[in-house]
Formats: structure tokens, C-alpha cells, sequence
């Protein structure tokens, strides 16, 4: 694994996609320094932060667009599939790399909170959890964006769909509120959710009778719960919309300076989740 991080992390930079991946995210955290901590005299880094949410949905796609649909395209892959190393540690070796590609910025930028104490009052511990938070989110946008990437040999399309993916994500809390909350509703939204997820698992393991299985076993659950115990379809597929809304655990972080270690580890689940699907999706092709 360590060869393939190696590789992978020398070109980031040889494409110089690092660097300006890396620019990119220390000039727009030092505007928001600027206009937020320094000259609006807020005493929060966290401010900052918060403003970098919305520009990592145009940095993370440019950095992980080629994670593996580069190799498809120009046929590399296939040397990677057919090397003496198992398809996990290719995928975290790749992982890795953009992580540390992503950690270069923040590390960078850590010296922020120590500006503050040195102008005024400032809040480390609060500032510095933020950080870990919102390296934590990035690291689950990464994920996200080479997980897209395994499935196309298009750059533009892993690029595209994980700006839509991290756009969703970001708007999330809002367009849950507009749901309709109804019994009847929270059952149609239980079977299309699960209906993508069957999609997802056939999609990787191309196994026929998996596939009808679990989406009779589902379909036959929700339906039953719906016309059994219908009550407790009132308002579900809303609160659990709620729930899973991955931005909400960085603003507990960033906005009401609660240190929320569930949701760290919900960061740390959804990255393991994401990993094992890509592994799966190249596992696929390997022996397809």
C-alpha cells in the first residue's frame, strides 16, 4: 500500500492538481480569515471554517476526479488489477494521498487560532475541534468523490457528480423540511430509498437472486409496518432525513461549540462504508 501512496501522492503534484489544490484552499481560508476574524473581530476561527464548507464542494471534486477514472480511461488500471496487491490497499493507498493532499491546507491554516490569541481573545480548544471536524467532513467528501470516480472512466462525470453529491449534502437540511410527513409519504420514501439501495448492492455484486431478495424482504417490511403499525410511519422518513444530515455534526462543532464524538464517529463509519463500496465497484470490474 505504501508504493501505491507514494505514487499517487508524487502525482498529484507532478499534475500539479496538489498545488492548486492546495492554493486554492489557503487563499480562500485566509479571505475568510481576513473579512471574518481579523477585520470583522469575530474570535472564532470557526467562522472561517464554516465559510470553507461551501468551497470544498468546488475543490474536492478537482482532486479526486482522477482517483481511478483516469486510470480507466487510459487503461492503467488494469496494471493496478493485475498487481500482487489486493484491490484494498490500492483503494487506500489513493485514499490516503488525497487525504494528505487535504491535510496540507489545514495544517497550514492552524496557525489561525494562535493569530487570534495574539490580537485578542481567542477560543483554541473550541477552534481546534472545529478544525478536526472539518477535516473529518473533507475526508468523507473525498471518499464520496473516489468512490464516483470508480464508476465512470470520465473525469468531467466524477467531477460533476460529486459536486451534485457534496451540493445535496450541503443543502440537505433544508430540502428535508419541505417532506411531507405523512404515514403514506414516509412509506413511499422507505421504498425508493431502499429500491436505490437494492440498485447500489446488484450494481456492485451483479448477483441476480441478492438482488430480488432484498428488495422483496424490504418491500414486504415497509408494506407491512405501513397497513400493521402505521403510526409509527407518522413523520419517520423525516426524522431520520434529519439525522443523517452530515453537515449538521461539523455546525455542531463550528456554530454551537458542542464537541460531538458520536458524530465523529458517524465522519469515521461513512468514510469505512464509502471505501468498501469502491473496493467493491473495482472488485467488480476486476473479475468481470
Amino acid at each position: 500500500m505504501s508504493a501505491i501512496y507514494r505514487r499517487e501522492l508524487k502525482s498529484h503534484f507532478q499534475s500539479m492538481t496538489g498545488y492548486v489544490f492546495i492554493a486554492f484552499m489557503v487563499l480562500f481560508i485566509g479571505i475568510y480569515f481576513m473579512a471574518y476574524n481579523m477585520m470583522s473581530g469575530y474570535p472564532y476561527f470557526s467562522y472561517t471554517l464554516s465559510g470553507m464548507v461551501t468551497i470544498i464542494m468546488i475543490g474536492i471534486p478537482v482532486l479526486t476526479m482522477r482517483s481511478f477514472a483516469d486510470d480507466r480511461k487510459t487503461k492503467t488500471d488494469q496494471l493496478l488489477l493485475t498487481a500482487p496487491v489486493s484491490v484494498t490497499k490500492v483503494v487506500l493507498g489513493k485514499y490516503f494521498s488525497m487525504v494528505t493532499v487535504f491535510l496540507v491546507p489545514v495544517l497550514l491554516t492552524s496557525v489561525c487560532p494562535l493569530i487570534i490569541q495574539m490580537n485578542g481573545t481567542a477560543h483554541l480548544k473550541a477552534d481546534y475541534a472545529s478544525m478536526l471536524a472539518f477535516f473529518l467532513l473533507g475526508c468523507v467528501y473525498i471518499a464520496i468523490g473516489m468512490l464516483l470516480s470508480s464508476l465512470t472512466e470520465s473525469q468531467i462525470i466524477a467531477a460533476v457528480g460529486t459536486f451534485g453529491v457534496i451540493l445535496l449534502l450541503l443543502l440537505w437540511p433544508n430540502l428535508v423540511g419541505f417532506l411531507p410527513s405523512s404515514a403514506s409519504a414516509s412509506a413511499i420514501g422507505f421504498l425508493i430509498l431502499w429500491t436505490l439501495y437494492v440498485s447500489i448492492v446488484y450494481r456492485i455484486t451483479s448477483h441476480n437472486l441478492l438482488g430480488i431478495g432484498l428488495e422483496a424482504a424490504g418491500v414486504l417490511a415497509i408494506v407491512g409496518i405501513f397497513f400493521l403499525k402505521r403510526n409509527l410511519l407518522d413523520r419517520a422518513l423525516v426524522n431520520l432525513l434529519e439525522k443523517v444530515s452530515i453537515t449538521q455534526v461539523f455546525q455542531n462543532f463550528a456554530s454551537h461549540y458542542i464537541f460531538d464524538a458520536g458524530g465523529l464517529i458517524s465522519y469515521i463509519s461513512i468514510i469505512f462504508v464509502l471505501i468498501f463500496l469502491t473496493v467493491q465497484s473495482i472488485e467488480k470490474r476486476r473479475w468481470s
